[in-house]
């Protein structure tokens, strides 16, 4: 009721309290000279001092109280000079007291507005967030899912329900994750500590229907009131593995028509070479009526031809123009890992717009990929390991130069011969890279330095 009274009061403004306050203050003084020295009427002073209180600083209230404790004594009733001295001071003491109730009131009042609308300021925005968290969830692509330690669906978005292939007319929360994801069931078994932990993984899922499907997961754990709760964000990454399977599948192909093709291009020089020594063979020893030697001499056309097919299809396949930033920047993506694992540094000095190429992005990307590991493997045992990286442009030409701080190669007419002794592997990695190099109208070609080994790629710019 108070509160009431004070918020009426303070609705009518400081300029109207303080008229208030003087004119009760005149009124209570003039009916106390009326009066006369009979009754005192002191007390009524209370009231404007509590109206004052409320837009009175505490200074500008301890005056009033003065003010109101002097008219008081100028028409109290008779008195010893001791005695009005006493009642001088408890008057001003309780006008003083009465006030500093009231301000404290209308701090506490304020205070409590304050407070107030920070805490409905605080509901709004967090219901705000709340929507907003809520819309985020209920639109995501990505299934999103909360389970209890029990492993039951706790609550789910739409893309759950459609991911998991359940009946519109039902609903996932309720039901065991384990029939779909026995993945995250597990990992609610698992001891962690109080504040969880966060991970991905790759698992398969079960559908409503029965169906199985690759699932991407990105889930945490977090502590309930019973138990460990989880929190998982789940994407169905089927469509991808099939796209990257058939990829490969392509990849693979593509590569075994471009060895093919090398390999037929040597066989069609040997052969060539073989036609020529059966030429001069059979003029210097007159064979050319020798059966065995015609035979031969067939075998060699024969096999001639069918390098020369392999050629002419390959001619055939189109190429693509790429972006080669993007195969760099996918480089860097692959191999600045691996280098920091080992100590290593790869230094990259790609110039700015580069330009289209003429190249398979798949097929470029592994040459490049060749070339890298190459360096790093001869740079392991050396103090300093550096692999630098740049590009050049010149007359429709980019030139991709991959420079190490290795021990150098010792034999570099030797270096893409396919079956190289000592090589690692079939020692086939560089003479396929520069066959698959070679098949977009380019060069791989090794570079003599005085220190380490520097291979350059040359490819047809668009």
């Amino acid at each position: 009721m108070l509160r009431e009274v004070t918020t009426i009061f303070l609705r009518a403004g400081r300029q109207r309290l303080l008229a208030a306050t003087v004119i009760l203050v005149v009124f209570i003084a003039f009916a106390d000279w009326r009066v006369g020295n009979t009754v005192s009427l002191g007390v009524l002073y209370i009231l404007p001092m509590m109206l004052g209180a409320l837009v009175l600083r505490p200074g500008e209230t301890a005056a009033l109280a003065l003010l109101c404790a002097f008219l008081r004594a100028s028409f109290d009733v008779p008195s010893s000079h001791a005695e009005k001295i006493l009642r001088f001071a408890f008057a001003c003491l309780a006008y003083f007291t009465s006030g500093l109730f009231v301000t404290a009131l209308v701090r506490n009042r304020e205070l409590v507005v304050e407070n107030l609308s920070r805490v409905e300021r605080e509901q709004t925005l967090r219901q705000e967030a709340e929507e907003r968290l809520r819309a985020l969830v209920e639109s995501s692509p990505a299934a999103i899912i909360t389970v209890d330690h029990r492993g039951m669906v706790l609550a789910a978005n739409h893309a759950a329900e459609t991911l998991f292939a359940i009946p519109e007319e039902q609903e996932l929360p309720g039901r065991v994750i384990a029939s779909y994801l026995p993945l995250l069931s597990d990992a609610l078994r698992i001891n962690v500590a109080e504040e969880g932990f966060r991970t991905a993984a790759q698992c398969y899922g079960r559908r409503e229907n029965g169906e199985v499907f690759l699932a991407n997961t990105w889930f945490s754990t977090y502590p309930g009131p019973e138990g460990t709760h989880l929190a998982a964000i789940v994407v169905d990454s089927s469509e991808e593995m099939r796209d990257r399977e058939e990829e490969n599948l392509r990849q693979l192909f593509r590569y075994n028509r471009i060895a093919a093709a090398a390999v037929s291009h040597d066989v069609r020089n040997l052969c060539s070479a073989i036609s020529m020594l059966c030429s001069n063979l059979g003029e210097k020893h007159r064979l050319d009526q020798d059966e065995d030697f015609q035979g031969l001499m067939r075998l060699v056309k024969g096999l001639e031809q069918i390098a020369l097919l392999e050629l002419q299809s390959r001619s055939q396949e189109k190429l693509e123009e790429v972006p080669l930033q993007a195969v760099l920047d996918n480089l860097r993506i692959v191999i600045d890992p691996g280098w920091r694992d080992t100590d290593g540094v790869v230094r990259w000095h790609v110039a700015k717009d580069l330009p289209l190429v003429v190249a398979d992005p798949h097929g470029l990307l592994q040459a490049f990929l060749n070339l890298v590991q190459n360096s790093q493997r001869a740079v392991e045992q050396m103090d300093m390991r550096e692999l630098t990286i740049s590009t050049h442009i010149t007359e429709g030409k980019v030139f991709v130069r991959f420079q190490d701080s290795g021990p150098g190669i010792r034999s570099p007419e030797n270096l893409f011969q396919p079956f190289q002794p000592g090589a690692e592997g079939t020692g086939l990695g560089l003479y396929i890279s520069r066959a698959v190099v070679r098949s977009y109208g380019g060069e791989l070609r090794f570079e003599p330095q005085e220190k380490g080994s520097c291979f350059v790629v040359e490819l047809q710019a668009v």
